[in-house]
This record gives C-alpha cells, sequence and structure tokens, in this order.
C-alpha cells in the first residue's frame, strides 16, 4: 500500500527532475574519477584526528578509523540521497496532512497525480541547484545498517571544480573541505541525542504548519491589514516613530506560524547556527601546519562568494541561503566568545544534554548562556 508521503509528493519525479536539471561536473577519466574518490577518502580519515586535537573531544577518537558511514558521490548522487532524507523527515507531517484532507488520498485521480508530480518537480529543481553547490554534509537523519547513525556525504565533482575555479592545491583544499564536515560528524557522535532530537523538533514544526494550511491565507490577510494599519500610524506620528517601522517579512511570518510554532523555529535556528558557528570556529583554527595553504584557500574562497552571478544571487535569495549564512556568523561569534571566555572544554559541555543548547537570545548574549550553565573563568 502506498503511504500518503508517497501520494503528496512524487519522490520519483523529485529525484529524476534532479538528475535531468543538474549542471554537468568536470569530466574526469575513470582512472581520474577513482583516484580523487580514493584522496577524499584519504583526507576524510586524515582530518577527525586534527578536529579532536582543535575540540578536544573524545568522541572523535577512532571516528577516522571507521569510514563506513561515507560516501563519496556525484551531483546526482547527493540529489538522490538528500530526496530519500526528505522523504523520511517529512513522512510524518505529510502523512498528518493527508489524514486531515481525505482528498489527498484519492490515489490515481487527477489532481493528486499533477500535484504530486508538480511538487515533486519543484524538490528536484531545488535539489539540482543545490547539488552543484555543496562540497559535502553530515546528514544525521539517515540511518542504514552501514550507517545506522548518520551518514557523511562528499560531492566528488564539486570539490574538484571549485579547487580548480580558486588555483589552490587540490590536497589542502580536499582536507581543508574535510575538517569542515568532519567537524559535524563529530558534533553528533559527541552528542549521540541531537539528530533525534532535531527530527523530532522538525517533525513537530512541519506537522503543525501542514495542519494550519488552510487558515494560512486569511490570516496573511489580517496580518497585512494590521501592518498597513501599523505602517500608518506610525507615518502619522512623524520620522521618529516611522524609522521604528517593522520588519514586513517578519510580521508575516508571525501570521503563518502560531506562538509554538515560532519557539521551535527559534530552537531550530539556534541549534542550526551553533552547529555551523562551532564547525567555523574549528576552521579558524586550522593554521599552515595542517593545511599549508590555508591562507591562501581562505581568502580565494571568500572572494568567489562575493562574484556570484545575478542568476545564482536570485536563487539564493529565494531559498534563503545568505540569510542562513548571517545566522551562521552569529553561531561563530558565539562560540568564539565563549571559547576564548573560558575556554574550549567548558565550551564543550554545550554538547551534553538539550538543555544545554544555546536559545536564539542566548546566542546574542553569550554571557547569559555562560551564566545559565553556571560555568567559571
Amino acid at each position: 500500500m502506498t503511504i500518503p508521503a508517497d501520494i503528496i509528493i512524487n519522490w520519483d519525479v523529485a529525484r529524476s527532475t534532479a538528475a535531468r536539471l543538474v549542471p554537468p561536473g568536470p569530466s574526469l577519466k575513470r582512472g581520474e574519477a577513482a583516484q580523487e574518490v580514493a584522496d577524499l577518502r584519504r583526507a576524510a580519515a586524515e582530518s577527525v584526528g586534527h578536529v579532536h586535537e582543535i575540540t578536544g573531544l573524545e568522541a572523535a577518537k577512532g571516528l577516522g578509523e571507521n569510514l563506513s558511514d561515507m560516501l563519496v558521490v556525484d551531483r546526482p548522487g547527493w540529489s538522490a540521497a538528500n530526496t530519500t532524507s526528505f522523504r523520511e523527515l517529512l513522512a510524518p507531517a505529510l502523512e498528518a496532512a493527508a489524514q486531515q484532507k481525505p482528498e489527498l488520498l484519492k490515489e490515481g485521480s487527477t489532481a493528486q497525480v499533477f500535484g504530486s508530480a508538480a511538487t515533486g518537480a519543484e524538490l528536484g529543481g531545488i535539489l539540482a541547484f543545490l547539488s552543484a553547490n555543496v562540497l559535502g554534509q553530515f546528514d544525521p537523519f539517515h540511518s542504514s545498517a552501514e550507517a545506522p547513525k548518520g551518514r557523511l556525504l562528499l560531492v566528488a565533482p564539486n570539490i574538484v571544480d571549485i579547487a580548480g575555479q580558486l588555483n589552490v592545491d587540490r590536497d589542502d583544499f580536499r582536507l581543508w573541505v574535510c575538517l569542515h564536515e568532519q567537524t559535524h560528524r563529530v558534533q553528533f557522535a559527541a552528542a549521540p541525542w541531537l539528530g533525534e532530537h532535531l527530527k523530532s523538533k522538525i517533525t513537530e514544526l512541519s506537522t503543525s504548519t501542514m495542519g494550519q494550511a488552510d487558515t494560512m491565507p486569511q490570516r496573511l490577510v489580517q496580518a497585512a491589514k494590521e501592518l498597513r494599519g501599523e505602517l500608518k500610524e506610525r507615518k502619522a506620528a512623524g520620522p521618529a516613530e516611522e524609522s521604528g517601522s517593522p520588519d514586513p517579512r517578519r510580521r508575516l511570518l508571525s501570521a503563518i506560524q502560531s506562538p509554538e510554532d515560532r519557539a521551535i523555529m527559534s530552537h531550530l535556528t539556534a541549534v542550526m547556527s551553533l552547529l555551523e558557528g562551532h564547525a567555523n570556529v574549528v576552521m579558524d583554527a586550522v593554521d599552515s601546519s595542517i593545511v599549508p595553504t590555508v591562507k591562501t584557500i581562505r581568502r580565494r574562497f571568500e572572494e568567489r562568494g562575493k562574484n556570484r552571478s545575478p542568476l545564482e544571487k536570485l536563487v539564493r535569495k529565494l531559498l534563503q541561503l545568505d540569510a542562513k549564512a548571517a545566522q551562521y556568523r552569529d553561531g561563530q561569534k558565539f562560540v568564539g566568545h565563549i571559547v576564548g571566555a573560558i575556554g574550549m572544554e567548558q565550551f564543550n559541555t554545550v554538547w551534553d544534554s538539550p538543555d544545554h543548547l544555546p536559545t536564539e537570545e542566548e546566542l546574542h548574549d553569550p554571557e547569559a548562556w555562560i551564566d545559565r550553565m553556571g560555568l567559571h573563568r
């Protein structure tokens, strides 16, 4: 029997669309491709020891010796892996939505077939774009016999392509990329509860959002009316009041989400910012003794990010990738402040339990987190 999640989104269409739309990667001969895979696996194994030394996390011990949960993929392979992960992650929310709307379960109807295919195609288009831009990823929600606690993906053609564009040392660039991605693998090893914690929060949020879909248009209209009224009042009050006008996007987002949903979103934002910020702090600690040409790689990689094409800028804006990057910089400041104030060892208590994770407010006030944790200088 087909489950509701498969009826609402055609995952086969998502996978095939992503494979069809993905831009071609660099052309490599069979032997060159095999050598790249071997070199990436070697860099992944080597990087774990450096992450262990920088972070002091005992969970890193032995991870470099076991790479059964690491997969080197091409662009379609990355898209296919993420299609599977999305299906599993969204299944509870999609099934809840289908139960609330029995008409969605009428498998084979024209509306269902075209609707699920259109949604699958849209998801496939997003994955195609991302697959050409992602260097690596740790997927904490993947579970299989080979990788029961998550899986590390390294996108070989993108690593080859970017290293060529930047004209940097290939061995150094592989290690530099692996250091970042292996940091995420170590994070989830240090906090084995974290993957399930995030999954439960995402499920709760997505299920709630799906359940409120029917009333979303009315809430948006009401929020827009309230926003227009407030803006008129501020404008009538004069420049001083007008300068403090609310952010329309935040107001409309608040209308879509309930207070409970906003609390979950705030929590997820803080956690993701922590994870990326911590990885960036680790990367900043990497010097030429680990990656000889690290300064050149950093400089050219940052310059590349400033010279995106108009189309890429548009897609990034639609996917809010730059907004996420700004949040991750906040996470980096949070981690950097705490490590500088009380040291890496005390910071590592953040991985002990969900209660130790920072709130979004604490992300901007790291001293508040230090005080709440009762840590000492």
